[in-house]
Parts: C-alpha cells; sequence; structure tokens
C-alpha cells in the first residue's frame, strides 16, 4: 500500500489591518482549492504577530515565534503596521519600528535571503504609463533579505539634544552577494526557458553584447558608495561567465528609478540590495497595477525545508480597514506563488488564471467599486468554472 503523503501544513498570520480581510479571501480560496484538487494541505490561523496581540501581551509575538513557525511548510502573512482605522485618533498604534519587525524577524531568523518580487501587468490590471510599451511589463525583481542597509546596527548617542549623533551600519558580505546573484541568474534560466517554450520571447538590451533574450541587471551605488558596490560588482561579473546566455547589465539605482518609469519593459530580472530592492519593487509594482495587485514572497532558495513566507506588497492600509473594501488581489497572486513554491504547480496555476480572468472581466469598469466578498466571490466562481 502506497504510504499517505504527508499534509503541507501552512501558518496563515492575519496580522493588521486590511490583513485580517485579504486573509479570509486567501482561506476561502484555498478551500476552494483544496476540495477541488483533493490537496493534502492545512492550515492554522495565528493571532499574532499582530498589534492586538501586542497590547494584550506588550510584544507583537511570542518569544518562541521562530520555533514555532518552524513546524510548517509555508507562512502566509496578511500585513503589519497601523490596524486603523486612521479615522479614530485614539487607536492602538506602534511606532513602525515596532509594528513591522517581526518581518526582519521572520526574514533573518529563517534565513529567507532572497525576496522575490514579479512585477508583471496583466490585462485589466490598471496600467499608469500611457506608452503602449508598457502593457510588456515582465519583470522580476530579487532583492537582498538578510543584511546590507538593514542589520540594524548603530545607534542614537545623546538622544534629543542638540549635539545628538546617528549612527545607521550597513554591513555586506560576499558570500550573501555570491548566493543572491546566482540566485538570479538561475531564475533568469527559468524565465528564458518558459518564454521560448511559450513562444513569447523578448529582447533586453544588455552592456557590451547588445540584445539578447534574456537580462539580469545589477543595481548599485557603486560610484558614491564604491565597497560593497564594487564587491557586487565584482562577483556578478564572476558568476556571469557561468550564464553565457543571459546578458547582463548595470544600472545606478537613481537611474534605475528613472528608466523603471521610461521603459520598464526592457528590465528582466533585476538584482538589488535590502534597501535598493525595497524602493524599487513599489515603484515596479506600481507601474505593474499599482500595490493592490503586486505579490512578494521571501524565500531561502538553497534550503525549501524552511518555511518561507508570503505575503503581499501593500501594507495594512488604515484609511480603510474594516470597511469590506480592500483588494484581495495581491493576496491572492501571492497565494499562487506560495502554492507553486510548494509545487502544487496545476493550483498555483489555476488561481493565477483566475485572478487573470476576474481583472480582464472589470477592464472597462471601477475596480474601486467592488468589495472584499465580491472580489472574492468573483475569483471562486472562476476557479470553480475549471474545474
Amino acid at each position: 500500500m502506497a504510504a499517505t503523503p504527508q499534509a503541507i501544513k501552512l501558518a496563515l498570520m492575519p496580522g493588521d489591518g486590511i490583513g485580517i480581510e485579504v486573509m479570509a479571501a486567501a482561506e476561502r480560496v484555498l478551500e476552494a482549492l483544496t476540495q477541488q484538487h483533493k490537496l493534502a494541505m492545512e492550515w492554522e490561523t495565528l493571532p499574532w504577530p499582530s498589534t492586538s496581540w501586542h497590547r494584550e501581551h506588550g510584544e507583537m509575538m511570542p518569544e518562541d515565534a521562530l520555533s514555532q513557525l518552524r513546524d510548517y511548510h509555508a507562512l502566509l502573512l496578511g500585513a503589519l503596521g497601523d490596524p486603523g482605522p486612521s479615522s479614530d485618533a485614539k487607536r492602538y498604534k506602534l511606532p513602525d519600528g515596532i509594528s513591522l519587525a517581526p518581518l526582519l524577524t521572520f526574514r533573518k531568523g529563517l534565513d529567507l535571503w532572497a525576496c522575490e518580487r514579479p512585477a508583471r501587468l496583466l490585462p485589466g490590471a490598471p496600467q499608469y504609463l500611457a506608452d503602449e510599451r508598457a502593457k510588456d511589463i515582465d519583470m522580476l525583481v530579487i532583492r537582498e533579505n538578510s543584511e546590507g542597509e538593514y542589520v540594524n546596527q548603530g545607534g542614537r548617542l545623546r538622544p534629543g539634544s542638540e549635539d545628538e549623533v546617528a549612527t545607521q551600519l550597513e554591513v555586506f558580505t560576499r558570500r550573501a552577494a555570491h548566493r543572491l546573484i546566482h540566485h538570479a541568474f538561475e531564475r533568469a534560466t527559468e524565465r528564458l526557458k518558459e518564454r521560448e517554450n511559450n513562444g513569447t520571447q523578448k529582447d533586453f538590451l544588455c552592456d557590451e553584447a547588445g540584445k539578447q533574450k534574456a537580462q539580469v541587471c545589477l543595481i548599485t551605488k557603486r560610484n558614491a558608495q564604491p565597497y560593497w558596490g564594487e564587491m557586487y560588482t565584482d562577483v556578478f561579473e564572476q558568476i556571469a561567465k557561468d550564464f553565457p546566455d543571459i546578458g547582463v547589465h548595470h544600472e545606478l539605482v537613481d537611474a534605475a528609478c528613472m528608466k523603471f518609469v521610461q521603459s520598464p519593459w526592457q528590465f528582466d530580472v533585476v538584482v538589488a540590495s535590502n534597501l535598493h530592492g525595497d524602493i524599487l519593487t513599489d515603484l515596479a509594482a506600481v507601474l505593474a497595477g499599482g500595490l493592490g495587485v503586486a505579490p512578494s514572497c521571501n524565500i531561502n532558495p538553497a534550503d525549501k525545508h524552511q518555511p518561507a513566507l508570503f505575503e503581499p506588497t501593500h501594507g495594512s492600509a488604515p484609511d480603510i480597514a474594516g470597511q469590506g473594501i480592500a483588494n484581495p488581489t495581491a493576496m491572492l497572486l501571492t497565494t499562487a506563488m506560495m502554492l507553486e513554491w510548494l509545487n502544487l504547480t496545476e493550483p498555483a496555476e489555476q488561481l493565477r488564471q483566475a485572478v487573470a480572468k476576474d481583472l480582464q472581466t472589470q477592464k472597462n469598469s471601477d475596480q474601486k467599486s467592488r468589495s472584499t466578498e465580491e472580489v472574492t466571490q468573483a475569483i471562486i466562481r472562476n476557479l470553480n468554472s475549471m474545474s
């Protein structure tokens, strides 16, 4: 008799604000997919990390949170931050340094050293650039997640006085640079094969080599921050030799911001430091339809036994929290990324198609006029029609 496959265990962490609403939508979609595909998958909803947990316990999550999370195969997070509603001036609101701290704790404590944020303009999603070529936006921004500008080393001397001094130390290691950049080239290779298989090949401008069918663009500020910038460049050039089919390009971060707006269709895979990637991914998300349709994941590509963390790019949106109008699209696309990571390829693709169909159906209508419930029901109907 064949062994019963071990159930995939998920931790659902709604968090704050609209995270609670979009997580409810994700759970209903997971229920539909589990039933349709008879998936051996189960999940538990955790009340932490969250502002409400802090209000009750004086901390965002239990001391042994990381130990508990290692028992799951993947983690799905709604949002962290201001819980809202913003109209309530007396609401229990924490400084960002406290409410968002679990994100850094998860990324570093679980060694989730790569953050991937795809930016693809789906038909029907808002197109903010007038240029028709903007319809071809399909880039993947890979951000370093474990060190760099966010190591949180430094301090404040004589705080509050006129003589105050604040220091914020950046730490970059060759080991972290190598694994990140190597992963970027591997992902570019995968994307090239996908385009070859589905007949959607493109040309990308690359340094020295002219146009190539795939590209990795390195983002630094090596003219003003030469130490880590030149180290990244050295590692980049070394790894590129092992991937002759992948074109290479380099941009300074300020020029990259400009070119993201001028010609985002010219980027394929972008690899950047923690801070630069944080900024560039929000810009890329808006160019690809806005934060409301932008998924994200934090992964350890070298160790899939570590539970990866999946979260939509948007925040807790305190201005609309509790009103039932949060768009769950980004959360559902993030859920699809999670399913793909768990090797549930068919349900993942089905969910992406269901979301894409909903966006296309609503192309000429006002997306903001629909409630969270209406969007969720529409996508579940699309899923049911595919079964």
